[in-house]
């Protein structure tokens, strides 16, 4: 579905008459449901990276605002289906939007969910800029990229690139230049190179005011770490 009639769906249903659910049981499905569909991974997207994510996006909203009920459930669900979590070369976005629709969950809470999981990525943000999202949008992509960063982002890279069989530098390699989707999932440099590529760029791509704040001390910390790597494969004491 093209992006414009996408945001054209979630303004109208905002307008739309919501039937009453009980919110704490789907969102208590939900949390059950993504904890199963994460068990056992081990490439820094299981259940432990949801919690973080989730209480990143519960401080961002608590200054940004934002409904909460569609912040939780895309951060619970953004990583179910997720090519590096199912094994998979391409994104099932079906997974959540078919857990969704069997909590019975309005339409347009679906169509809001389905929208931030799918245009969140950083892969995704490489093919377009986006002139327009919901707030939403903006909160769940900023925590999502600050469970990236700082030192628990630097666990996660060497986490996953260990499970890619990636080296945890080559200096013989330079960083690539990313600018598409395609690209970025064909890049093949080291774990070392992938804070350059990718990480160390985060902050300035932060959405809110508060995420911002907050990236800017963890990409602090990982830049002294990078010097320190150095010193240390450079034989310095």
């Amino acid at each position: 579905m093209p992006l414009t009639r996408s945001l054209a769906i979630i303004q109208a249903s905002r307008d739309r008459y919501t039937p009453p659910m009980n919110k704490r049981i789907i969102l208590k499905n939900t949390e059950t449901f993504t904890k199963k569909a994460l068990s056992g991974e081990c490439t820094g997207h299981d259940w432990w990276h949801i919690k973080r994510v989730l209480e990143n996006a519960t401080a961002i909203s608590e200054s940004e605002g934002g409904g909460d009920f569609v912040i939780t459930l895309a951060v619970l669900l953004h990583d179910v289906g997720d090519r590096k979590v199912i094994h998979k070369k391409e994104d099932d976005y079906s997974i959540a939007q078919t857990f969704l629709k069997k909590q019975k969950v309005p339409e347009d809470i679906i169509t809001q969910v389905m929208f931030i999981i799918k245009n969140m990525s950083f892969s995704k943000s490489l093919n377009r800029k986006r002139k327009y999202a919901p707030k939403e949008f903006y909160i769940v992509q900023d925590a999502d990229r600050l469970d990236a960063i700082g030192a628990i982002g630097i666990a996660r890279a060497f986490a996953f690139g260990g499970s890619r069989g990636r080296p945890l530098y080559d200096p013989t390699k330079k960083a690539q230049k990313i600018s598409t989707t395609k690209e970025y999932q064909k890049m093949n440099s080291s774990t070392y190179h992938h804070f350059e590529e990718k990480l160390l760029l985060l902050k300035d791509l932060m959405n809110t005011k508060t995420a911002k704040k907050i990236a800017r001390r963890r990409t602090s910390f990982m830049e002294k770490y990078l010097e320190q790597f150095q010193e240390e494969w450079n034989g310095r004491r």
